[in-house]
């Protein structure tokens, strides 16, 4: 087993509360210490969104002690990918890292109902993700 991750991920979204926390429960649970994973955004929320929360946790996922965090330009130089989902033109852009945009729909303000094909659909693009970032470990 490798002591150090094969790749760092970095999801960025405007409020770091819904996608991109949903996003990095989803990395973290499937490829534990494979990759490092942070979340951020360009106008955090003061907490992460109560839907995603409940959520993740009909998937066995807790994301309920995370708190949602100012995007850096530091996090984004120390990660190889940086995938956004929604947050335009604040996110800064570095050469030698793969950029990739999500478009998810924003589930702020919406029910568990409305979160959990959102959250169906990260964990897709998650999976797809862990394939090429990491693909010798791939479930």
């Amino acid at each position: 087993m490798s002591s150090s991750p094969l790749a760092s991920v970095l999801f960025v979204c405007v409020h770091n509360a819904g996608r991109s926390q949903m996003a990095a429960g989803f990395l973290t649970h499937l490829a534990g210490d494979r990759i490092e994973v942070r979340s951020a955004g360009s106008l955090p929320a003061d907490q992460v969104n109560p839907a995603a929360v409940e959520a993740m946790k009909e998937v066995g996922i807790d994301i309920s002690g995370r708190r949602p965090k100012v995007l850096t330009t530091e996090a984004v130089q120390a990660s190889d990918y940086v995938i956004t989902m929604g947050c335009g033109d604040a996110c800064p852009v570095f050469p030698g890292k793969k950029y990739l945009d999500w478009a998810l729909e924003d589930p702020a303000g919406q029910g568990v109902e409305a979160v959990r094909p959102i959250r169906d659909e990260i964990r897709t693009l998650v999976e797809d993700l862990i394939a090429e970032a990491a693909p010798e470990t791939a479930k």
